[in-house]
This record gives C-alpha cells, structure tokens and sequence, in this order.
C-alpha cells in the first residue's frame, strides 16, 4: 500500500474512527486502525466490539495511488503524527507488510503494524428502507436529552438512551430515576413495526460529536444492534439488553400550579442561587410562589444566604414552595431554546415539569428534594 494524500482530509477521518477505540480494550488489535485502499477509495475502521465506525475517502480525494492494500495501524500516535506533521500532504507507504513509512516534508516516521489478517471480520448490516432524520435535528435531540441519563452500572438500561417508534411518532427518553427528559418527533415515514430500543449513552455521545451539519443520519435498526450512516461514515452500536422502564406514568397529567416566566430571568437566578451551594451533593434551591412572585433562595451555613424574586403570570392554583437540585434543573433549563418559560407544578412532594412556551415536543422533569 502507497498513496499521497492530503493531511486534513486524512486527519478528519482517523478522529472520526478513533472514537470508537476504547482504552478497556484486551485485544490487541483492536488498539489498532484498520486501513484498506482499493480501486474505490480508502477504508478506515475501528472498532471496540461494542462499538464501531468505518469511514470511507474517495479516490479522487486520493492525490496518488501507487500501490493498493490493508494494514492495520497502531492507533496510540497515527492521529498526533498526522496532526503535527510539517506539511499539507502526507506520503503513506507499507513496507513488508508490518511496517509503515509516513513522510510530509522532513518528517519521516517508521512506525510497527499489526497483521491485517487478525482483525476480526465485523459484519455491517443495512436494511432496505432506513429511518432518516435531518442531522441538525438528529444533534438537538441528543442535546435535549442524553444528559440526563445515569452513570450508575448497577441500572445499566438507564445508561442508555431510549428511542420508541410507533407509526411517524419517535420518543426519545433518558433518565436516571432522579430527572427525565423527553424529546417527541413527527417523522415524514410511517413505520410499519413498533420499535423499542435503548443505545448506549456513551456511544451516542460519540455520533454527536461526528454529526456537524444537517446532511441526513440513515437509521438501521436491528434485533440487537444499530447502524447509522452520516456522509461517509458507518457508526454501528450494540444494543443495550433489557427492558426500558415504562417512564410515561412518570409525567402527571394534570397540574394544580402552572406559571409562566422569563426564560433568562429565571435561568439567571437558579445560576446565582446556585453559587453558595457549589461542592454540596445535592446543591439544594428552593423556589416559592407567591401569586405574581416567585422567590428563589438558597442557604449555606458556612455560607451564607441568598435570595431573589422574579416576576411570573402563574394561574389560580395554590402557591407551592418546592427544593430542587440546581445542577439538574440549569442542565435541563439549556436545552430549552425560547424567551418564555413555563413551569408545571402540584405539591411540594410531586415533580416539577418544565417546558418551553412554544414547543411542546420537550418535556424535562425533574424530582424534588426533600429539605426536612
């Protein structure tokens, strides 16, 4: 195998298939980077078992093929090579089999490979008619949702995101039994079977960072396993097994206590609440309605005490006085893109549910902290 290629252009793809190697690896050669160059262009693989992502270059983006071929290269330095090389082409050559050369103006590197021939086969499923979403929507819906997932392996089907499709409708949930968040999409295609499926959260989290436009995301969705396709990457996952807990009787129907309220005027004042209760577990505020008022306070005892009012339009439900963690409620407040914010409430023991005042596709919800 010899080519020339430019740096960029081979630097862009070796960060987008090493996000799927993962430092628990115990096979040696999955620490490594597949590469195969043939008639069509150049494949780059990695993969960890759970997760893999295939990239692929054209060969017209290819400044020379000299010789055709597959090595497997150590992944540890290939991208910081790349990436600090002198120049703006790259000169990759294979020597022997288990070696290659790589050359960009003074530089030369000579670095050991791995035998091709011991990377296990990984089988790349597609189906005839995928699911396919916009890419930028594709990103808001991983941003509204999957922090909310858990990082506790005891649960592990809360370390997923959890995706339910059921005619054009999709449900995208993430919880850790403290907080939900829920995304709600029309889709332009019905689907004939109903789906429910959970991927890893940390799997995603590495789409999210390949995805950077609105070029479509392809789904394939599998028994076990999901593919997606995003220009020309292949990004498979595992499935995460097991059921998802029912979290639809989580979101009450009903609402004594609904008010609403400038987005950045109550945003602002949980942020600065927040402040004297930084290195707490649980960083407790606490917010009261008072009719038009609401009063949000938080107390420190080495500290000290803060306390600020905003105005709100609420209805004619009872006032509610409820302790909340601040963390988890300015994580869910980011996700919301509006001016106008609105908060549903029953008692000081029932979870808050926040909302955007124009889009009813996202729900968060979060659970209240009791402070006696």
């Amino acid at each position: 195998m010899k080519f020339t290629i430019e740096k960029n252009i081979l630097l862009e793809n070796l960060n987008n298939v090493t996000k799927a190697i993962s430092i628990k690896n115990v096979i040696p050669i999955l620490n490594g980077i597949k590469m195969e160059l043939n008639s069509d262009g150049l494949y780059l693989t990695a993969s960890d078992t759970d997760l893999t992502i295939k990239s692929f270059i054209k060969r017209d983006k290819i400044k020379k093929v000299s010789e055709e071929g597959s090595i497997v290269i150590q992944s540890k330095y290939i991208n910081e090579i790349i990436r600090k090389l002198p120049d703006d082409t790259v000169d990759i050559e294979v020597v022997d089999g288990l070696k290659v050369i790589i050359t960009a103006k003074t530089a030369h590197f000579s670095l050991n490979c791995l035998k091709v021939e011991d990377y296990p086969q990984i089988k790349l499923d597609y189906q005839k008619d995928p699911i396919v979403i916009a890419g930028g929507l594709f990103k808001t819906i991983i941003k509204q949702t999957v922090f909310a997932i858990s990082n506790q392996e005891s649960r592990p089907m809360l370390t997923g995101l959890n995706f339910k499709l059921q005619g054009n409708i999709m449900e995208v949930t993430a919880t850790d039994s403290y907080r939900l968040a829920k995304k709600t999409i029309t889709l332009q295609e019905f689907i004939k079977d109903e789906i429910n499926i959970t991927i890893p959260g940390s799997n995603i989290n590495e789409l999210d960072k390949i995805i950077n436009d609105d070029e479509p995301v392809e789904m394939h969705i599998f028994t076990n396993k999901i593919l997606f396709i995003y220009k020309n990457i292949t990004f498979q996952s595992n499935l995460l097994s097991g059921t998802y807990p029912n979290t639809n009787n989580l979101i009450p129907d009903n609402f004594e206590t609904i008010f609403n309220t400038n987005y950045m005027d109550f945003y602002s004042a949980v942020d600065r609440a927040s402040l004297l209760t930084q290195g707490k577990e649980q960083n407790i505020v606490k917010m009261e309605t008072q009719e038009d008022k609401l009063m949000i306070t938080s107390f420190s005892s080495e500290i000290g005490r803060t306390e600020e009012t905003i105005t709100i339009e609420k209805n004619e439900g009872a006032n509610v006085a409820i302790s909340f963690s601040a963390k988890y409620m300015m994580d869910a407040l980011k996700t919301i893109d509006d001016t106008e914010l609105v908060v549903f409430l029953n008692s000081e023991i029932k979870p808050i549910v926040i909302k955007s005042s124009k889009d009813e596709t996202l729900v968060q919800l979060i659970l209240p902290i009791k402070t006696y």
